[in-house]
């Protein structure tokens, strides 16, 4: 029972120091909390056929898994601490003292941090000890009760049991209060200019058509999220200022009310993450307003011999775009805002970079804050260092909305439906295989523009029994999608998507 009493004192001393931790983060900076800045740490250092893994069996709740499994961790950890405390207390505490120096170190070692990221772990340890020291002591004082004394050593137990539950509620409210601070602070609400290039007028979809088919224009809260961060940052865009340097003859320094005073397009552009398999969901269709990356490059203008443009988000994340391919005439912009309203925090208010016919891995920054005009040689970029392709065109894909994988579905004249994309080439048709059958060319949705996916369907007379469908697109060059079957590593998945239904 007393091993026990000491595994349980460990971690509720690693309870107290991260509860506390987290609610000074809320105050300081949200991410230096220590069970996120641990996360962050273990996300940039994990192989890549993990992350891979990971994306592919918990989808957008990876990250979720990942605190919940580093907090799983640091509370076994802290158990075993909490087990040397009955031999020598101080090695307890030295323990205690590893395990909250490594938050720390994760805290600092993040691009923008500075001594406040440490605050937070240093509160934890001051907390963690403390706890770690009431408790044990409380222990010992029951250890050392005369044991005909029945009254004193139930007093030294109720001591214990009382000073473990006040430090689960201490703990419980400044977790939540930690939570609620850091989910306070909200982007400002800001009223966005009108571009001087809109786009056009923007079609019905065959969504009310085709039932399960995906709407033509993704809702901004149903756009997928992709990336590295376990807290969204909140930037103030009063603050905000957009830097140009680098190999540029003039470089400059912009806030956002300059930024969207240049002149704004407006496009229609689907996105697409590199991490989406054949058939997967990490893509999205949106109308996007911004200025032209060209634009801001040209006020800058070019010095030397650049080949890549290295953009940095506000947390120091970067991302490299090849040069050539924002200077080749495609909408590549730095967008302000998503579906007529300004960017969500979480789509990267107040700018990002928006390029067509790239994976967002390569051209899709989010919470931009610089833009460093460089080569390949002289920078490498936060992927581009873990060895994904420098220049990652996406692959003309087919996607199989309805009917669903593995779903049963009624007998008779049913719609085969979904969406297709072949970004800055266009879709030229869809084709679809039943059974492994001919290709048979669908029916095409409205033509929005060559950046953006087209939904399709064919009508099927479905019979009863077993049945495996299959759709490939073909690009307005006449190239079909491949169907050689590829991982998203390095450079996009590919292949054909299958999909067996149950027709009863």
């Amino acid at each position: 029972m007393t091993r026990l009493r000491f595994a349980l004192t460990g971690l509720l001393a690693a309870v107290a120091g991260i509860a506390a931790g987290h609610l000074v983060a809320g105050f300081v900076q949200p991410a230096a909390s220590p069970v996120l800045a641990i996360g962050s740490t273990v996300i940039d250092l994990t192989p890549q056929p993990l992350k891979e893994w990971a994306i592919e069996h918990f989808g957008t709740n990876d990250k979720l898994v990942l605190q919940a499994s580093v907090l799983v961790v640091t509370l076994v950890l802290s158990a075993l601490v909490g087990l040397l405390a009955r031999r020598r207390l101080w090695l307890s505490v030295a323990g205690l003292v590893v395990l909250v120096g490594l938050a720390g170190a994760a805290a600092l070692s993040r691009p923008t941090a500075g001594l406040l990221d440490a605050v937070p772990s240093v509160v934890a340890l001051v907390v963690g000890v403390a706890v770690l020291v009431g408790l044990v002591r409380a222990i010992d004082s029951d250890g050392r009760t005369d044991p005909g004394s029945d009254a004193s050593g139930g007093f030294a137990r109720r001591r214990f049991v009382l000073g473990s539950a006040g430090v689960v509620v201490l703990s419980a409210l400044a977790a939540a209060g930690g939570q609620l601070r850091a989910g306070a602070t909200r982007v400002k609400d800001i009223v966005l200019p009108r571009p001087a290039s809109p786009a056009k007028a923007f079609p019905a979809g065959i969504e009310s058509q085709v039932k399960g088919i995906s709407p033509l224009r993704t809702p901004t809260e149903k756009f997928y999220r992709v990336d590295t961060n376990l807290t969204v940052p909140q930037v103030d865009v009063d603050t905000w200022s957009l830097q140009v340097d680098g190999m540029v003859e003039r470089p400059f320094t912009m806030t956002f009310a300059e930024l969207s005073a240049m002149p704004l397009i407006e496009r229609d552009i689907t996105m697409t993450c590199v991490s989406n398999e054949v058939g997967g969901g990490y893509v999205g269709a949106a109308r996007w307003l911004g200025v032209r990356l060209t634009d801001v490059l040209d006020r800058a203008g070019v010095k030397g011999n650049p080949d890549q443009v290295f953009s940095t988000a506000v947390d120091g994340f970067t991302i490299s775009t090849p040069l050539a391919v924002v200077r080749d005439g495609r909408d590549a912009m730095i967008a302000i805002g998503m579906n007529g309203r300004q960017l969500t925090d979480v789509h990267g208010f107040p700018a990002r970079l928006i390029t067509p016919g790239l994976y967002g891995f390569v051209g899709a920054t989010k919470w931009l804050t610089k833009l460093t005009l460089t080569t390949y040689a002289q920078d490498k970029a936060y992927w581009t260092e873990r060895q994904w392709s420098t220049d990652a065109p996406i692959k003309t894909s087919a996607r199989i909305d309805t009917p669903a994988p593995l779903s049963t579905i009624q007998a008779g004249r049913v719609a085969v439906g979904g969406v297709a994309w072949a970004q800055h080439r266009g879709v030229g048709k869809v084709e679809v295989s039943i059974d492994g059958g001919p290709w048979q060319e669908a029916r095409l949705g409205p033509d929005v523009g060559l950046d953006y996916w087209r939904q399709w369907y064919l009508p099927w007379d479905a019979k009863t029994g077993l049945h495996r469908l299959a759709v490939r697109a073909v690009d307005r060059e006449g190239q079909v999608q491949t169907a050689d079957r590829a991982r998203p590593f390095p450079n996009g998945s590919s292949g054909i998507q299958e999909v067996v239904v149950t027709v009863a």
